[in-house]
């Protein structure tokens, strides 16, 4: 037989023994506006939960955050993450054990930290938080110009932006953001949150709460049956860049339990069961010396550029932890969540590779 031949038939061996090794048919990237790695990995700080000028009432806030030990305090304020991904997951970003996360844009603010997420590259001329429509290709756009996968990718984000970082309008993908309404037809549970959005004012504006993010979100998928879905929350930024720790701690806790109650879900319907991988991701990081600039990001606060990542999935070792040293960027995400479905991301831009301790198929 010709060399040539032999070496296609090789080929598509390999591919179709990764393909097998597969389990994942769906992946959800949630991510969390701003969160810092301090806390998913020791929870509450005590030089911000004892300071009343970010923690007013340290004694109302301690007895639900505040433990004698790292464990316990992290288990405390991310039950899910801990006591779930801790033991059946993966979770990366724990810098004690030179387990790093990072982003590559330079910028370290939102609009770049996401779109280096879901394009895998870092283009500088993004380099604002503007509606600006994304002239970059994402994943989700990707995977939905494959076959069996148009249709069935969806996105929810608290932040009203996102429909120009996936630009909606190119893509075609739904997004809905900031008050948006729902159309088509409503269930029930829909047209009570469409009228909770009208009636219920946010501090921030444009931007509604998370927890109708979460419950929208979560009506479409019980509708819809997505196999990619973006989800993203935004209040811990906004309450960090307000100062209120307290605040901060119980809002990441809220996302914590949204993120487990869908994660049960999912495990109880025979579509997503043991077919579903999570990553969960924040955007940028934080400062955090001196402890004042825990409220800020950008290229001018140290630490800023730091993030974490958890994962948890039928192809994901149930390593817990990671810590062997090892350095990770943003930009790996989105040719990971893609090889998930068997599927091999490429952009017109270099991506970053996958994470391959995330996943048992290579």
């Amino acid at each position: 037989m010709p060399k040539p031949i032999l070496i296609i038939l090789f080929t598509i061996l390999c591919v179709n023994s990764i393909t097998a090794q597969n389990k994942t048919e769906n992946v959800f990237l949630i991510m969390t506006d701003g969160l810092r790695w301090q806390e998913v990995f020791r929870g509450a700080d005590s030089a911000l939960i004892n300071d009343v000028a970010f923690t007013p009432s340290p004694e109302d806030i301690k007895p639900q955050f505040w433990k004698e030990t790292v464990q316990q305090r992290r288990e405390v304020l991310f039950p899910f993450l801990w006591t779930t991904i801790g033991k059946q997951g993966q979770l990366y970003g724990n810098r004690q054990y030179g387990n790093k996360v990072n982003v590559k844009n330079p910028f370290w603010f939102s609009y770049p930290g996401y779109s280096e997420t879901l394009t895998g590259f870092v283009d500088t001329h993004i380099n604002s938080n503007d509606k600006v429509p994304n002239p970059n290709q994402t994943v989700l756009e990707f995977i939905n110009q494959q076959k069996g996968f148009t249709g069935k990718v969806a996105a929810y984000t608290t932040w009203d932006v996102f429909p120009f970082i996936i630009n909606e309008s190119r893509s075609r993908i739904p997004v809905n953001s900031g008050y948006e309404q729902v159309t088509g037809q409503l269930s029930a549970q829909e047209e009570l949150l469409n009228d909770m959005q009208k009636q219920i004012p946010s501090p921030w504006g444009t931007t509604r709460l998370d927890w109708m993010t979460y419950f929208l979100a979560k009506e479409y998928i019980k509708k819809n049956k997505p196999k990619v879905f973006f989800l993203s929350f935004d209040e811990t930024d906004d309450y960090a860049h307000a100062g209120k720790y307290d605040t901060y701690l119980k809002t990441a806790h809220m996302v914590d339990g949204f993120i487990g109650d869908l994660w049960n879900f999912v495990q109880s319907q025979p579509q997503y069961k043991d077919k579903t991988t999570f990553i969960i991701t924040t955007d940028h990081g934080r400062g955090d010396e001196p402890k004042a600039l825990w409220k800020d990001h950008g290229d001018k606060v140290s630490h800023a550029d730091q993030i974490w990542m958890a994962v948890i999935g039928p192809d994901t070792p149930n390593q817990g932890e990671m810590k062997a040293e090892g350095q990770y960027f943003q930009n790996q995400i989105a040719k990971t969540l893609a090889a998930f479905l068997g599927i091999t991301y490429t952009n017109t831009q270099p991506v970053g590779e996958i994470i391959s301790p995330a996943s048992k198929a290579k």
